[in-house]
């Protein structure tokens, strides 16, 4: 409805009523006037009607959706389904051209403008959450893993006599193979013990660069956010290094955008040394739906770079999320859900250190991770390893989600790679444990629920555990072990 329209409706209804009506249309155009003018995240959220309304008028700027549009090419926006179509609000075309993700198509300006918007807003949002000299990102319809590899396929072109990249050693599969992927060897940096914590071994990364000579080195990739009791690494003193040696630094920031902390790290590392991109999740960080995420870096040349090796057109339903999700919660939405998550985390901390110690365990003391929490499983260990893996299953059957069981001694080989201790990130932690984390949307019912379900389950080995023992020391038991031992 534009203002000619609106002057014909008073032919029809009482004049007073449909001006009524313009100044509320009027109210919804403000806020999308202020978004492209600005750019950045709305401090208040949107009401999903304004958002719709938003969405709806991006769309009818796509040919597809155009009333005497005649398609007589191979990708013509067409769908099969009208319900894909309203899933997707009719945005069909995706995002980018053949030769460059953030290009804009000359026949899908409403998609072209949600590409550009969505990146705009989550640049903002960067800098709010603490990064505040980034100058440039891109969300890309990859999760972090392949996301990483793009980041170093594009090294490739820069160093293209380099064979390694650095990496301190973190149990996750996808890290590993990104860089395999990208067609690199990893030189796995092991990490130290300090206390509890497995902290980056700074020493041992400087002999390494030396050892094989920091020209054959692609970058030093590196990361924030992880599984207690492995803490981020030590961004600044890595990004100093990078800064000597001339080597790139890559940083896996996967979900490390809801932690204060992660990002302090990110901004002091690019500040006194070297960082080239950080790449983090969007499921993770925002809460959508897997399957995108966001490149950012301190040199606005080198993320197009990167962009432009991102081969063909591209999904938008990664940018569509974030974009709906932002714009509904608003700046102070997000950050209101930040500021639970930390106070979160101080109280899922207290119930499992309480946990701990009426069953004899302790929670690990990891206090520059400021995510993941971990606890001691010493006990069920000295039952038998079968104990401390069957503690996973029962609580993966009794619907506590999230929680990781690390038992010790496991071996996995990934890529050709046998890492020892697997999913502890050494190769021999003091002590199995369980993993917890107060991440991003979690709330105080999730956590009472889960220290009363992990309460009962310890409860239950423990007497299961208690009853073997009785059975294994008992006089018939003992009789036959002896009758067994004579004949």
């Amino acid at each position: 409805m534009n203002i000619q329209n609106f002057s014909l409706s008073e032919k029809l209804v009482s004049s007073s009523y449909v001006r009524q009506g313009l100044q509320a249309r009027r109210g919804h155009e403000q806020l999308v006037r202020v978004l492209l003018q600005q750019g950045k995240c709305p401090e208040e959220g949107w009401s999903e009607s304004t958002v719709e309304l938003f969405l709806n008028e991006l769309a009818v700027m796509d040919s597809n959706n155009f009333l005497g549009n005649c398609g007589v090419g191979e990708r013509e926006g067409r769908v099969a389904s009208g319900l894909v179509a309203r899933r997707h609000y009719r945005l069909i075309h995706g995002i980018g051209r053949s030769g460059d993700i953030a290009a804009v198509q000359p026949k899908a300006a409403g998609s072209s403008l949600l590409n550009k918007i969505t990146n705009s807003v989550v640049l903002d949002v960067l800098k709010f959450t603490g990064v505040r000299s980034v100058s440039s990102c891109f969300v890309v319809p990859m999760a972090t893993g392949m996301s990483l590899t793009l980041c170093f396929l594009t090294l490739r072109h820069r160093r293209p006599g380099a064979r390694f990249i650095l990496w301190p050693r973190i149990d996750q599969k996808s890290c590993f193979k990104s860089m395999q992927t990208a067609g690199f060897e990893p030189v796995v940096i092991e990490n130290v013990l300090e206390g509890d914590e497995l902290r980056t071994n700074l020493e041992e990364v400087e002999r390494k660069i030396e050892e094989l000579g920091a020209e054959n080195f692609l970058c030093v990739h590196s990361t924030t956010s992880c599984f207690a009791p492995r803490v981020p690494d030590r961004l600044e003193e890595l990004a100093v290094l990078c800064a000597k040696h001339d080597i790139p630094h890559i940083v896996n920031n996967a979900y490390g955008m809801q932690s204060s902390k992660c990002m302090h790290l990110i901004q002091q590392g690019a500040r006194v040394g070297r960082i080239d991109a950080f790449v983090q999740s969007l499921d993770k960080n925002f809460m959508v739906p897997v399957g995108g995420a966001i490149i950012a870096g301190f040199d606005e040349n080198f993320i197009k770079e990167i962009s432009k090796m991102y081969p063909g057109r591209a999904s938008a339903s990664p940018s569509l999320d974030v974009l709906i999700t932002l714009l509904t919660l608003g700046a102070n939405g997000y950050k209101k859900l930040l500021a639970e998550r930390k106070e979160l985390y101080g109280h899922l901390a207290q119930e499992l250190s309480a946990l701990a110690e009426r069953h004899g365990e302790r929670l690990l003391h990891t206090p520059h991770n400021p995510i993941s929490l971990a606890m001691s499983l010493n006990h069920l260990q000295t039952h038998s390893t079968a104990a401390v893996t069957q503690l996973g299953s029962m609580l993966f059957t009794r619907q506590v989600s999230g929680a990781r069981v690390v038992p010790l001694g496991v071996e996995q080989t990934v890529s050709g790679h046998t890492f020892r201790g697997f999913m502890s990130h050494a190769d021999a932690y003091p002590c199995p444990y369980l993993n917890a984390a107060s991440a991003i949307g979690i709330t105080r019912d999730d956590i009472t629920l889960c220290i009363k379900r992990l309460d009962k389950c310890l409860k239950s080995l423990s007497k299961e555990a208690s009853a073997e023992k009785s059975e294994s020391g008992s006089p018939k038991n003992t009789e036959l072990l002896t009758f067994l031992q004579i004949y």
